[in-house]
């Protein structure tokens, strides 16, 4: 087997996602207002899915989401260039591709159990991502034997990790884990 390089790209929608959620948290207060809905913290702004308010929210959200897949296809990209310029090949010939790629802070629909139910929720995975078990019908065919890689980035300096969603995790979570080991410092002193 010849050496192998591995590259973790971690990253997404930047400012586009921050200004859809914040925009996203006036147009909720005031739908939770309006259809007097009371939740016990207020970051859990929220409104009816059915609701426009709902609705903006989901386009928007997926517009952010097809933003981030560009944004590290880009940085994909650019780091096969890259790494052809240095290797004096091609990224053909290095036979670099990607292995996986997983969204995080992101709300999906998905089958789980809730109170001895099978029912299609909405799972919003903010500050955290997907986690399937092996044989999940949403896997890739390539994972299915050992569930759903699960990229947990480390902060500067620290390891990165490349893990697998199980069974128990994704009963007691809805397939849900962290995306990251947080962060040591701030992104303005980390400059």
């Amino acid at each position: 087997m010849c050496p192998q390089v591995c590259l973790m790209i971690h990253c997404g929608s930047r400012g586009l996602g921050h200004q859809v959620a914040t925009d996203a948290l006036v147009e909720m207060e005031r739908a939770m207002k309006r259809d007097r809905i009371q939740v016990n913290d207020r970051q859990l702004a929220c409104a009816r899915i059915s609701s426009t308010e709902g609705q903006n929210y989901l386009k928007a959200m997926a517009s952010a989401a097809n933003y981030a897949w560009v944004n590290r296809s880009s940085m994909t990209f650019l780091a096969r260039q890259a790494f052809a310029k240095a290797f004096k090949s091609t990224p053909d010939d290095l036979d670099m591709h990607v292995i996986y790629d997983v969204s995080h802070n992101i709300a999906k629909f998905e089958e789980h159990m809730l109170d001895g139910k099978q029912r299609n929720l909405l799972v919003h995975r903010k500050g955290s991502t997907r986690a399937f078990p092996p044989h999940h019908p949403l896997i890739p065919v390539d994972y299915q034997l050992i569930g759903q890689p699960v990229l947990i980035g480390g902060t500067m300096g620290t390891c990165s990790y490349v893990l697998t969603g199980t069974q128990k995790g994704f009963e007691e979570t809805f397939g849900s884990t962290c995306h990251g080991a947080g962060r040591a410092l701030s992104r303005a002193k980390s400059r």
